[in-house]
């Protein structure tokens, strides 16, 4: 049975369908079934990623009408050089879109197979692709704010009411991985997932927020700030867990009273006692009878629950709606520009194949096949499961041609009028946008709304042809087909080629961290680094023995710009002024990581930490002063650990025969 929620989103979704039909009919419009398809592409939930989503695909829409029309100015002679230059376009937007990983990648989505919906049928006429561009863009836009009334009007399910249910999830996530860190579960892999996956995805739900209201948008503020402040948490309790395994037996045992209080006390959401146990703890690390390990441990363990602190107070803003003064910058994201050309140049190279498919052939319907693959690439040739999403897709349009012949070519010669076509098309749509409502079945229920509408084609003076239909139901699967095929053949399906790109990024990227300003580095670095141990885990279980390896530098790299991060914000809280000793060392650790780990590096560091150790030493005697000598000492472990871990790699796995040979493309 499906859901209410389900229920209230297929009836808006099919009312604004219907509603952009009825417009695009009243006003002669040349094509109304492009208004009522653009009414389901951009059908959401919630009402702030529909009007996100509409207003992408609208300036999508428009830079690819724009390009549509100056490539056939430029090539309406030379079909070839118009299709290679179609080709080119349609890999770029590809390219753009995996490298621009927010809603507006859907932009770039739009401005690639636009250009195939305008340009592809104004071959033959080419002095007709003016007057073709201005009636898509009129339809287009008309499904846009169809679909947008009725999402806002009808049962508005908004993003901003729903942002803090999922920050107090992140939240709930962020304080237990915390706790289970302190408790000794660095390793832990599931736990620290599952805290990343949250915080990345409730922030990709804080651009929606954005389009509704002053309320939403100062939750979108509040909500960066509560990113930053999980992301410190974590990175606070795992520097603790790494400082105590350097305390013997018995300091250990001293300390655990104090590590198990403040483990009891991250479960609360309540500042003032969090602030009064790092008043206490402040305390007792200033006691002499404690060891300078024990110290740091106790002096790092009130840091946690300061950070803990502000993260309750970060989530509280994001459930009053309140923004702060000062917020740091969006959370980052991992980008590799080879991947995105990958992605880029399989999209290019369905569509060049199948144009040449077209020229051999000069089958008419051929152009409704690249279209289609145009459409398909432009969606999803940049996604790691493309296969398998372009046979959901492919799997939705065999289910709708049979019914669109029923619908299209036996009911509807038998009507007139608007409400009967309406009730003839309304039933099976209203059954695909419930599938549309779950993501399992998502990509087949659309695809299958999508080509019911196409292959029915409602208009005002409506032409039954059941040449013509089967002509065009053999062209549309031949089309998406193909891509998928291309997506078969030229995949990125080694995980030792992936896992040595996201090293060098993470190399990179802590060689830049030893410059870049602290106010936006924790957002900067912990959300690439996010989205990176995210990317390592999917291929965890392909090959084990590679993917260990990778998964175990992703969590070095972590670790290794955790306690750079906490050396740098100690010696700018403590305001030491260090001055040509601390740039040098930094100067020294940005060369050292660009060259990576290996086991001849492990000393690297040991000469840079052993200068700066005595002017640390030498200045006035601060907590924030012991915790950088903390935060330097733990910095060079973590740089020969990771350099061990290179020394011994794991064994090989037997190969699967699918990871036996990656064939040639």
């Amino acid at each position: 049975m499906p859901t209410p929620q389900a229920l209230q989103f297929a009836v808006k979704t099919l009312l604004g369908g219907l509603l952009a039909l009825w417009c695009a009919m009243r006003f002669g419009l040349e094509q109304p079934q492009w208004a009522m398809m653009t009414a389901f592409i951009v059908a959401q939930p919630l009402s702030g990623m529909v009007i996100q989503k509409g207003l992408a695909r609208l300036v999508g829409t428009l830079a690819g009408t724009c390009m549509s029309v100056l490539f056939m100015g430029l090539f309406a002679q030379a079909p070839w050089l118009f299709l290679l230059a179609l080709a080119l376009w349609l890999g770029l937007c590809t390219a753009a879109s995996t490298l621009l990983r927010s809603a507006w990648s859907y932009a770039f989505v739009l401005a690639g197979y636009t250009v195939a919906i305008i340009g592809l049928p104004a071959i033959p006429h080419p002095l007709t692709v003016f007057d073709q561009a201005v009636a898509r863009c009129t339809e287009i836009s008309l499904g846009i704010l169809c679909a947008t009334f009725f999402s806002a009007l009808l049962w508005p399910q908004r993003v901003e009411r729903q942002l803090a249910q999922q920050a107090r999830a992140a939240w709930s996530a962020g304080v237990q991985t915390a706790r289970a860190a302190l408790g000794g579960e660095i390793a832990g892999r599931k736990g620290l997932l599952e805290t990343l996956g949250r915080i990345v995805a409730v922030d990709a739900q804080r651009e929606h927020a954005w389009f509704e209201g002053n309320r939403g948008r100062q939750r979108a503020v509040a909500l960066r700030v509560l990113s930053r402040d999980l992301l410190g948490l974590l990175r606070l309790a795992r520097g603790v867990a790494r400082q105590w395994r350097q305390l013997s037996a018995a300091e250990a045992e001293a300390l655990t009273p104090w590590r198990e209080d403040v483990r009891a006390l991250l479960e609360s959401a309540e500042q003032a006692p969090l602030h009064a146990a790092f008043e206490r703890l402040r305390g007792e690390a200033q006691a002499p009878d404690h060891s300078a390990s024990q110290q740091y441990c106790l002096e790092r363990l009130a840091l946690v629950l300061r950070q803990a602190a502000a993260a309750s107070g970060a989530l509280l803003a994001v459930e009053r709606g309140e923004a702060p003064m000062q917020a740091p910058a969006a959370l980052s994201w991992h980008r590799d520009i080879q991947t995105g050309l990958a992605y880029g140049l399989r999209s290019a190279l369905a569509f060049l194949a199948l144009g040449a498919f077209w020229l051999a052939t000069a089958w008419t319907a051929a152009s409704g096949a690249m279209l289609l693959a145009a459409v398909v690439c432009s969606l999803f040739a940049n996604r790691e499961t493309a296969v398998k999403i372009g046979l959901g897709f492919l799997r939705g349009i065999l289910y709708a041609i049979p019914l669109a012949f029923v619908v299209g070519q036996i009911l509807l010669p038998e009507v007139s009028g608007f409400p009967l076509l309406a009730m003839c098309l309304g039933v099976p749509l209203f059954f695909g946008a419930l599938g549309m409502a779950k993501p399992a079945i998502g990509a087949t229920s659309t695809s299958f709304c999508l080509h019911l509408i196409v292959l029915c084609a409602p208009q005002n003076a409506m032409r039954y042809d059941v040449a013509a239909f089967l002509n065009q139901a053999l062209a549309i699967p031949i089309g998406v087909g193909f891509a998928v095929l291309v997506f078969r053949l030229i995949a990125l399906r080694n995980p030792g080629w992936h896992g040595r790109r996201l090293l060098q990024a993470t190399l990179r990227d802590l060689a830049r961290l030893t410059s870049r300003p602290l106010a936006g580095a924790e957002n900067w670095f912990g959300g690439r680094m996010a989205d990176r141990l995210v990317q390592l885990a999917r291929h965890y279980p392909a090959l084990p023995s590679q993917t260990r390896s990778r998964w175990d530098d992703g969590i070095a790299g972590l670790d290794l710009g955790d306690e750079l991060l906490h050396l740098r914000a100690c010696l700018a809280v403590a305001d030491v002024p260090l001055g040509v000793a601390e740039q040098r060392f930094l100067q020294q650790l940005r060369q050292t990581v660009l060259i990576g780990p290996a086991p001849a590096h492990q000393a690297a560091l040991d000469a840079p930490v052993d200068a700066l150790l005595p002017a640390l030493r030498a200045a006035t005697p601060s907590v924030d002063k012991r915790l950088a000598q903390a935060a330097l000492l733990n910095l060079r472990n973590a740089w020969r650990h990771w350099c061990v871990q290179q020394a011994a790699p794991a064994a090989p796995a037997p190969a699967t025969p699918e990871e036996a040979g990656h064939g040639l493309a």
